[in-house]
C-alpha cells in the first residue's frame, strides 16, 4: 500500500480488558513482529494496573505502551486517578485522551480534555486526542460542525505534531461492527486536516489523524488506504494478537 504523510501508528486500546492472563496477547505480538519489516509504528494501551507487567513484556520489541486516561494534574488528592508522569514512569510513551467512552460515561468536556493533552504534553507523552459525532449528529448532517467545536477547544495552544495526534472515531461506530464509508471517513480526516491548519497552531501536514471505529482485518487495508488516514486506533480487534496483527499488516 502506498503510503503518504506522516508514518502511520496502529495503537490498541484494551479498554477495561485484560488481567495477567492477556499477557501472553502482547508478547505473542511481539513474537509475531520481530521480522517483519513495518512502516508504521505499533502500540497497545492496557488498563493501568498491569502497564509495567506490559512494558516488560514488550522489552526489547518494537511495540510501545500507551495509556488509556489521565488526570490534568501533576498529583494530588485526586482519589483513583492515574497521572500522566506516573504513566511515563510505568513506560508510556503516549496516552488517548477524550475518547467518547470518557466524554459520554464520565462528561468529560472538550475543555477538559484540553487540560488531559496538556497534561500529556508536560509529561512528554503524546496526547492522542480523540474527536467524533453520535448517530443522531451524523443524521442532522452535522459531522463536520463537531469536529470544528471539538478541534477548537480540545486541542491546546502550543501543541506540537510531535506530540499529537488526532483519533477521528464516529460514535456510533465504536463496538457496533458498523463503519462510515471511506468517502465519509476521507470528508472527516480532510475536514480535520484542514482544520488543523487554519484554527490551531498545529503542523496539519505533519500530525497524524488516526481512523478508529470497528477497524478489523477485512476493512482495514480500505480504511487505511484511504486519503489523509495515517493509522488506526483499534478497539476489540487489538485485544488478541491475531486479530491485532491482520491490521498492522496492512502497512507491512
Amino acid at each position: 500500500m502506498a503510503i503518504e504523510g506522516p508514518r502511520a501508528l496502529v495503537a490498541g486500546n484494551w479498554k477495561m480488558n485484560g488481567g495477567v492472563a492477556m499477557l501472553k496477547e502482547p508478547r505473542l505480538l511481539a513474537a509475531m513482529l520481530k521480522d517483519v519489516k513495518l512502516k508504521c509504528d505499533v502500540m497497545v494501551c492496557p488498563p493501568a494496573i498491569i502497564a509495567r507487567r506490559v512494558k516488560s513484556v514488550l522489552k526489547g520489541s518494537r511495540i510501545r505502551l500507551g495509556g488509556q486516561d489521565c488526570h490534568w494534574a501533576a498529583s494530588g488528592a485526586h482519589t483513583g486517578d492515574i497521572s500522566a508522569e506516573m504513566l511515563r514512569e510505568a513506560g508510556a510513551t503516549a496516552v488517548i485522551v477524550g475518547h467518547s467512552e470518557r466524554r459520554t460515561n464520565h462528561g468529560e468536556t472538550d475543555e477538559l480534555v484540553s487540560k488531559k493533552a496538556t497534561a500529556a504534553h508536560r509529561a512528554g507523552l503524546k496526547a492522542i486526542i480523540c474527536l467524533g459525532e453520535t448517530l443522531d449528529e451524523r443524521k442532522a448532517g452535522k459531522t463536520l460542525e463537531v469536529l470544528s467545536r471539538q478541534i477548537r477547544g480540545s486541542i491546546p495552544s502550543g501543541s506540537t505534531a510531535d506530540l499529537t495526534v488526532i483519533a477521528y472515531e464516529p460514535v456510533w461506530a465504536i463496538g457496533t461492527g458498523l463503519t462510515p464509508t471511506t468517502a465519509e471517513v476521507a470528508e472527516a480526516h480532510a475536514h480535520i486536516r484542514k482544520e488543523l491548519e487554519g484554527v490551531v497552531d498545529l503542523e496539519a501536514a505533519a500530525t497524524r489523524i488516526l481512523y478508529g471505529g470497528s477497524v478489523k482485518g477485512s476493512n482495514a487495508a480500505e480504511l487505511m488506504g484511504t486519503p489523509n488516514v495515517n493509522g488506526a486506533l483499534v478497539g476489540g480487534a487489538s485485544l488478541k494478537a491475531a486479530d491485532f496483527l491482520g491490521i498492522i499488516k496492512v502497512y507491512a
